[in-house]
């Protein structure tokens, strides 16, 4: 795509990108393979643990009304919350709570040792896939991984301040009303949850560019982890139109999402003839395809901020 057209409009401009990628099928297939190389053998890690410690809850039952979750909870939990929604998320809290030891335990050192094989395998994956993109780019793998460490640390931050916020929420909306022998308000309970979820999903948003198109200069100028998060705040004449790449693709990724419920439900109104199985297969299929599109998307992004960079580059210099 010819670097003048970026100049136009990022979103305009991003519609040609979608369409370029999409006529390379291998820049997917690669941002595919790397992030199931790693998130397939971590899901069975974390699934497999997860089995031992409901197992240990239960006796070896595996039943959940050993976890005060009964059929009729488990199998309409909607309907269950909308009937009584004090009383069932007390049964969810207490058997999230005979299970959390459990999981505290192996978290301490399994968190630590998935986040660090993300860095790896992460660094590893956009590497390869940036020199797909562009065969001049320069291997620099030690860097990326230090900026991909950096990312990781912030989005935990993001989800840190996330949950403390909905911890206020709680305490706001529902616990400070029972303990003064008042109804819970649930209403202003969903509406902060909704709230602040928008807000802080619409700031990442507006700053996170900084931290995706870093690799980028560092693999593109030879620069160092430092000087390539400073390098991206040189984009001057680019930077709206990266900001808007970002928040339309995060646009993107809540209507992937909301398709991805849609689809899912789209069987419940047949359960009468449908079996386990094949509920299983169909929501196993969704999943594939939210996956496989969103990372088209993750794709489409790193080339439309190429091209942008490349469109500041007589500015810079």
């Amino acid at each position: 795509m010819p670097t003048q057209a970026l100049t136009a409009g990022g979103t305009q401009s991003f519609v040609g990108t979608l369409s370029s990628c999409w006529k390379r099928p291998s820049l997917v297939a690669i941002e595919i393979g790397w992030r199931w190389l790693f998130g397939v053998p971590a899901l069975l890690l974390v699934l497999s643990h997860l089995r031992g410690v409901v197992g240990a809850a239960t006796e070896g039952t595996f039943d959940p009304g050993l976890l005060g979750l009964d059929p009729v909870l488990l199998n309409d939990p909607v309907g269950a919350l909308s009937a009584d929604p004090m009383g069932a998320a007390g049964r969810f809290a207490r058997a999230i709570g005979m299970v959390l030891p459990g999981i505290e335990h192996f978290a301490v050192w399994l968190v630590p040792l998935l986040l660090v094989g993300w860095v790896v395998i992460s660094s590893l994956g956009r590497t390869l896939l940036l020199r797909r993109i562009d065969r001049t780019m320069q291997p620099r793998v030690f860097t990326v991984a230090g900026l991909q460490a950096i990312r990781v640390a912030v989005l935990a931050g993001v989800f840190w301040l996330w949950l403390s916020i909905l911890q206020w929420a709680s305490r706001t909306a529902i616990l400070e009303p029972i303990a003064q022998k008042l109804e819970p308000n649930l209403v202003l309970y969903c509406g902060l949850v909704i709230v602040s979820s928008l807000a802080i999903y619409t700031g990442w948003a507006f700053v996170s560019w900084v931290l995706h198109v870093a690799p980028l200069l560092a693999m593109a100028t030879g620069r160092g982890v430092f000087a390539s998060l400073g390098a991206t705040l040189e984009m001057g004449r680019v930077r709206g139109k990266l900001v808007e790449v970002n928040l339309v693709l995060g646009i993107v990724k809540i209507a992937l999402i909301v398709l991805a419920m849609v689809f899912s439900a789209t069987p419940l109104p047949f359960e009468s003839v449908t079996t386990p199985d094949f509920l299983a297969w169909w929501w196993s299929g969704v999943a594939v395809l939210y996956l496989t599109w969103s990372d088209f998307f993750h794709v489409a992004r790193l080339v439309g901020y190429l091209e942008l960079w490349r469109a500041s580059r007589p500015v810079t210099a």
